[in-house]
């Protein structure tokens, strides 16, 4: 098992991003006990709403949009804050994607109402060191999705994973805002098997600058 000393990591804040079911949760853990790091989670499982949207996203889309706003702006205002006795972090979003939800799940007018809400919150996201982008298939995704049987996942549509891929792909193809490690997530599993999350870990800690692959599969 790798492990690292705070002086031995090279970055403050790492964001693991991608779609849902392509383990970024799950790896921005384990990523946070190998270095000692703090873990900054999204609390999915706190909002009321997600399983009405799964089952009904028009009915549930609004409801479920500003309660997540909601819930990362204060989790990332509280990190700003405490940001000068910042210890090593490990997050699984960035602020940013609540806007790629949002424009995928709400109406013109609902985002309209959205973007004023958001645009009144200022707040001021700390920038991370590194950003590695998960990418997988839809199938790969729905795989994964039913094997970790979380009991309003089910609801979870092909063509949803569709569009939220094809957003990602657009969203982190015009990034520049930080350091950008995209991994092809489809054919590795760096949670279970050792010698992928090494590899992985590897690539991580050595990219500090610019835009990187990491790709298994021909490296």
């Amino acid at each position: 098992m790798t492990e690292q000393t705070s002086e031995q990591w090279p970055h403050r804040l790492v964001v693991v991003e991608g779609p849902i079911g392509v383990g970024k949760t799950t790896l921005a853990r384990k990523l946070a006990a190998a270095v000692g790091a703090e873990s900054i989670l999204e609390q999915a499982d706190e909002n009321p709403f997600l399983e009405r949207f799964y089952k009904n996203p028009r009915a549930g889309a609004f409801p479920t949009q500003l309660y997540f706003l909601f819930q990362r702006a204060r989790q990332l205002q509280e990190l700003r804050q405490q940001d000068m006795f910042a210890p090593l972090r490990i997050a699984d979003y960035l602020l940013d994607k609540d806007r790629l939800f949002a424009r995928i799940t709400l109406d013109d007018e609902e985002y309209a109402l959205y973007e004023q809400v958001y645009g009144r919150m200022s707040v001021d996201a700390p920038r991370p060191d590194l950003v590695v982008f998960l990418q997988a298939p839809v199938d790969v995704l729905l795989e994964r999705i039913a094997r970790r049987g979380i009991r309003y996942e089910k609801y979870i549509e092909a063509g949803y994973l569709e569009k939220l891929v094809d957003a990602y792909t657009r969203y982190f193809h015009q990034y520049t805002a930080s350091p950008l490690l995209i991994v092809n997530a489809a054919a590795i599993d760096p949670v279970s098997d050792s010698r992928d999350f090494e590899e992985l870990f590897e690539a991580i800690r050595r990219t500090q600058r610019g835009r990187h692959y990491f790709n298994p599969i021909t490296s």
